[in-house]
């Protein structure tokens, strides 16, 4: 696998690519929603409108399937965005891939800031003549993005149930029993990590895969082959895999919502 660009400001690292990446699906969003609603029409509406309508009744669908509308409805907006973006930040590892190589740490800069994976890796491995540093990738192929947005998730979901169903948000921690309430509280994080990691793996995992079939190039004409074909057959399910992720991320979220905005007996109907 290739490195990530980091760099360091003040101390704290920062990966240039994910920076990048995820600039460029907040770009590629922002576009898809604003052609999208650029000509309205009722009696001939264009495809970006129709798609754009299919989008938001089914998240309206996701919404009713896990809490009453009167009180999900709020969280169109959010489901749309969640699902969107991350549907975009899947698929933007796919297409293509843009790596640079250096062969000296000397050169490894940008900004006018050290590339520390790139120096630190010729550091650890004097004999390694050249380190691959990868620009392009999908963010969510990176942990810490995954985890960054089942945080907000995580957040927003307490931060209502203490605001909008305070006396049940607080019970239920108590329930069935009252010793049940470690039990209780590492369910909760254990929401958070599975939310954020099960992004992450699937991604990385399709990313990983896309590598090691390019490598197949170097075995001359078969591996070229092989490589294309493994490449076109992959691609085409990361697609798939790509929306459901975006769709799975997006149902726990309103159900994470859900169990805390409602009622014991609003759950049970």
């Amino acid at each position: 696998m290739h490195k990530s660009p980091i760099i360091e400001l003040g101390g704290i690292p920062f990966d240039l690519s994910i920076i990048l990446m995820l600039i460029v699906t907040c770009i590629v969003v922002f576009v898809i929603a604003k052609l999208a609603t650029r000509n309205l029409s009722v009696e001939n509406p264009g495809k970006l409108q129709n798609f754009m309508e299919w989008a938001v009744e089914f998240v309206q669908g996701l919404i009713s399937s896990t809490m009453d509308w009167k009180k999900g409805k709020h969280f169109l907006s959010l489901g749309l965005t969640f699902i969107m973006f991350i549907f975009v930040a899947n698929l933007l590892g796919l297409p293509f891939g843009i790596v640079t190589d250096y062969h000296d740490a000397s050169h490894a800069h940008i900004f006018g800031k050290e590339i520390t994976s790139v120096t630190e890796e010729f550091a650890k491995h004097p004999d390694v003549e050249e380190v691959g540093v990868a620009w392009w990738k999908s963010p969510t192929a990176d942990a810490s993005v995954t985890m960054a947005l089942a945080l907000i998730v995580f957040l927003l979901s307490h931060f209502l149930g203490i605001t909008k169903n305070t006396k049940s948000y607080f019970k239920h921690y108590f329930q069935p029993y009252w010793f049940f309430f470690p039990i209780n509280v590492i369910e909760q994080f254990a929401k958070l990590l599975t939310q954020g990691m099960r992004l992450f793996g699937n991604i990385f995992a399709g990313e990983v895969l896309i590598s090691v079939l390019l490598k197949l190039t170097a075995l001359g004409a078969v591996g070229w082959v092989a490589s294309a074909l493994g490449l076109v057959v992959w691609q085409g399910f990361s697609i798939f895999v790509g929306a459901i992720q975006a769709f799975v991320f997006t149902i726990l979220t309103m159900v994470y919502i859900s169990q805390m905005i409602e009622t014991h007996d609003e759950h049970e109907h």
